[in-house]
């Protein structure tokens, strides 16, 4: 199951790399003398560009096979298993997944609200204590 981006963050990326892309088509047309910082501009479309087609196809999470994988686009993506979570904080709108041995923090303004609704069950489903967990049922008979 993929957690997704907002579509909004999705765009901002593509709508930057087209404006760097035209940017950098407009000098190496207009101008006579072609310079290498020209090249920039085609650079950073390209990569603004990238990163909207990485970020498009990956999403924000990847949660398989007991696994909940954040995506992250140069080899910075954070695994970490569900069963060996331990305690889930929630702070500022963001959650903090910690293991004994690791952490992973994710960012919910940056999901996309079906997607944050289905984090939000899953992340509840976990067999955790309720002082170790947002998700706890405070329901008292």
């Amino acid at each position: 199951m993929k957690i997704k981006f907002k579509k909004k963050r999705l765009y901002i990326n593509l709508i930057l790399g087209l404006v760097w892309l035209a940017l950098g088509i407009l000098n190496l047309t207009e101008d006579d003398k072609i310079r290498w910082t020209d090249y920039g501009y085609l650079v950073a479309g390209i990569l603004y560009i990238g990163h909207y087609l990485y970020d498009l196809t990956n999403q924000y999470l990847t949660i398989e096979s007991g696994t909940i994988r954040k995506n992250g686009l140069y080899g910075f993506g954070k695994r970490i298993n569900l069963n060996e979570i331990n305690w889930i904080k929630k702070f500022a709108g963001d959650y903090t997944l910690k293991t004994e041995e690791r952490e992973l923090k994710i960012n919910t303004e940056l999901i996309d609200k079906d997607s944050l609704t289905e984090l939000n069950k899953i992340l509840g489903e976990l067999n955790l204590p309720p002082e170790k967990t947002p998700f706890a049922n405070n329901v008292q008979n």
